[in-house]
């Protein structure tokens, strides 16, 4: 869902942003009246459920990779389309909707974490520290909706969007290429020896790179709170 905070502005630079906000609004107008916002952030839930549900059978059958895309486009229907529903019908509602809105995605991105971990094409661990540094950006822009009154939804000109086409692509590369999903390779560290996959490399990196995000966007929004916020001068 993407309704959020009542005065704050949302910024949305991200590459797809122009075309999908008209793929949106053309949805949204053809909606049947029976279609409501809440409806559609429900549909983003099964959505995240069948993204998990594919991870999690793939470690049986790798063509439930498929079963797992599906899931994305899904969640991508739902929860994208529910706020601009709700704009084009002009039946915001930006306090129940920002709660219900992060809420939401907070357990959605357990969900499909999780089910990557599960999956048996990546550690645990390393789909738990994306997740945690995920909820950490996530947190990040929950604040400055707030202090700063802006709703930052892009990084790097990369949305939720953006993300999920990645993870398709990887999906497709992975059910259709044997020796990357194949690939394993070990070593030692501290004399514990580990075996990583493709996709565990593909998470460090993943992990390296929002950590990166997200230290860069706490030191400019320390600079930027403390010009806000200055210490006071006693006299």
């Amino acid at each position: 869902m993407e309704q959020n905070n009542a005065d704050a502005v949302r910024i949305q630079t991200s590459v797809l942003n122009a075309l999908e906000k008209k793929v949106l609004i053309w949805l949204a107008q053809r909606q049947p009246r029976w279609v409501t916002s809440d409806m559609l952030t429900y549909i983003g839930v099964f959505g995240a459920v069948v993204i998990a549900a594919g991870y999690i059978l793939a470690s049986r059958n790798i063509n439930f990779l498929w079963l797992s895309s599906l899931g994305f486009i899904i969640n991508w229907y739902g929860d994208s389309l529910d706020g601009t529903l709700a704009r084009v019908r002009k039946t915001q509602r930006p306090v129940y909707g920002y709660y219900l809105d992060h809420t939401v995605d907070a357990i959605n991105e357990v969900m499909i974490f999780v089910g990557v971990g599960l999956s048996g094409l990546m550690h645990m661990e390393i789909a738990l520290l994306a997740l945690v540094m995920y909820l950490l950006m996530t947190i990040n822009v929950s604040i400055n909706a707030h202090l700063k009154k802006e709703f930052k939804l892009t990084y790097a000109s990369m949305g939720p969007t953006e993300f999920r086409i990645i993870m398709i692509i990887i999906n497709t590369l992975f059910a259709t290429i044997s020796p990357l999903r194949e690939f394993s390779h070990s070593f030692t560290i501290c004399g514990s020896e580990f075996t990583f996959k493709a996709l565990d490399y593909i998470g460090v990196v993943i992990v390296l790179i929002l950590a990166l995000m997200h230290l860069m966007t706490v030191r400019k929004d320390i600079k930027d709170y403390a010009e806000m916020d200055p210490i006071p001068q006693n006299d």
